[in-house]
């Protein structure tokens, strides 16, 4: 009865639960241009909310293509250089580990 039931941990480590060893280079590729799309909508999802709040409380009207140029745009390219780095890092990793 004192027994417990645990789960082995990953060697590579996790994130969120995911376990971070093995990516191949597509995989890895995928994964880091994914993080860059969902950073990208995901931050621009909330700027064209603020730019609509801006407009609707009575402030000079600015263009929705704004939150695009000057927010989504941003946090796509800053999100993909920080993303391609740590995921080549890993397929590096686990090239090395196979040998």
């Amino acid at each position: 009865m004192t027994d417990s039931a645990q789960t082995p941990l990953p060697e590579g480590g996790t994130i969120l639960g995911f376990p971070l060893k093995g990516f191949g280079f597509f995989t890895s590729l995928l994964l880091a241009f994914a993080s860059a799309f969902f950073a990208f909508f995901a931050s621009t999802t909330v700027a064209i909310f603020a730019l609509m709040a801006w407009n609707l409380s009575g402030h000079p009207a600015v263009s929705y293509a704004a939150s695009y140029r000057w927010v989504g745009f941003p946090a796509f390219v800053i999100v993909l250089l920080i993303a391609l780095p740590l995921f080549g890092t890993l397929w590096v990793r686990a090239k090395f580990r196979q040998q």
